[in-house]
């Protein structure tokens, strides 16, 4: 008896507690920093809600049916022979029936309006940045900028972002949770990933499909920054000594390697993202650089021909 009173009054004191054990929690998604995270946001609460309709009740109705009929209650009402209730019946399928139909449109609609290849629509013109997965590091290519970085990527506030994505290694996925969608990086395969930020920060971004031995390190930040700050960013990339091409830099920087430090790029080729999406196409990929782009030429005119015929 004594027992049972030490742990109720320790089930209620983890009760009280739990709320100061929780303020220190955070959580990117719901708390977003962006138009396409704020949109999903609003989704997961809405899909919540919708299913809270069933899940509530249930749990409510199940403690007080245990109440209602427990062992020395015998105010209940006791029917032995009851087995069919309409009213009942009408109740438990008709409301999921409509939850579904609602969840059904919802996604529908979202499927859509959120589609990752969809750009944004905003005041500024769209900027695009090039990422690509590597072993255990991303390379974030700017070509409007002619510059690249290594596990730090830059972008100015309120300009909707257009990603390339590719991966110069195995499956990856590509996601910075305080922005919005995530989406796979795969070799030889451009995808395409619309984001905005609306606030300027530092936000966590990450791989979240496992890649290997180095997979936990592969981790990068994400400013998002003024227009001046982003262009001071700028030239402090383009104040670095290196400098980056397909034939000269990206063989060593694509060697596995763990932990990576932010390296900056100060002179990339345009062409460095095309490379390292050809070098994998056709099933050969050891046709580099300006062979792999003459090959992929002779490709496309080869279809063409065909298609022709």
């Amino acid at each position: 008896m004594r027992k049972k009173s030490y742990l109720r009054a320790l089930g209620i004191l983890l009760t009280l507690a739990l709320p100061l054990l929780l303020a220190g929690c955070s959580s990117a998604l719901m708390d977003p920093k962006g138009q396409v995270g704020e949109e999903q946001r609003t989704l997961i609460i809405t899909a919540f809600a919708l299913m809270l309709i069933v899940v509530v009740p249930v749990i409510v109705m199940t403690l007080l049916f245990a109440y209602r009929y427990r062992r020395g209650n015998d105010e209940a009402e006791y029917k032995p022979n009851w087995a069919h209730s309409t009213a009942i019946e009408v109740v438990v399928w008709f409301i999921p029936c409509v939850i579904i139909v609602v969840l059904a449109i919802l996604t529908y609609y979202t499927s859509h309006s959120l589609d990752p290849m969809k750009p944004i629509e905003a005041d500024a013109d769209a900027m695009e940045i090039q990422a690509v997965s590597l072993d255990w590091k991303w390379l974030f290519i700017y070509p409007e900028q002619g510059i690249a970085t290594v596990n730090e990527v830059a972008m100015p506030e309120d300009t909707p972002i257009r990603f390339r994505i590719s991966s110069g290694s195995v499956m990856n996925s590509f996601f910075i949770p305080a922005l919005g969608t995530q989406i796979y990086a795969m070799a030889g395969m451009d995808s395409n990933l619309h984001l905005i930020a609306n606030e300027q920060g530092v936000y966590d971004g990450r791989s979240t499909n496992y890649s290997g031995a180095g997979f936990s390190g592969m981790t990068f930040k994400a400013h998002a920054l003024s227009s001046e700050d982003f262009q001071a960013w700028v030239g402090k990339v383009k104040a670095s000594p290196d400098s980056l091409s397909f034939d000269q830099g990206y063989p060593a920087l694509a060697e596995p390697s763990r932990n990576a430090p932010v390296q900056y790029f100060s002179d990339v080729p345009s062409v460095l993202y095309d490379n390292i999406l050809n070098s994998f196409r056709k099933g050969m990929p050891e046709k580099h650089g300006n062979d792999g782009m003459e090959q992929s030429a002779q490709s496309k005119e080869s279809v063409n021909a065909e298609a022709a015929e």
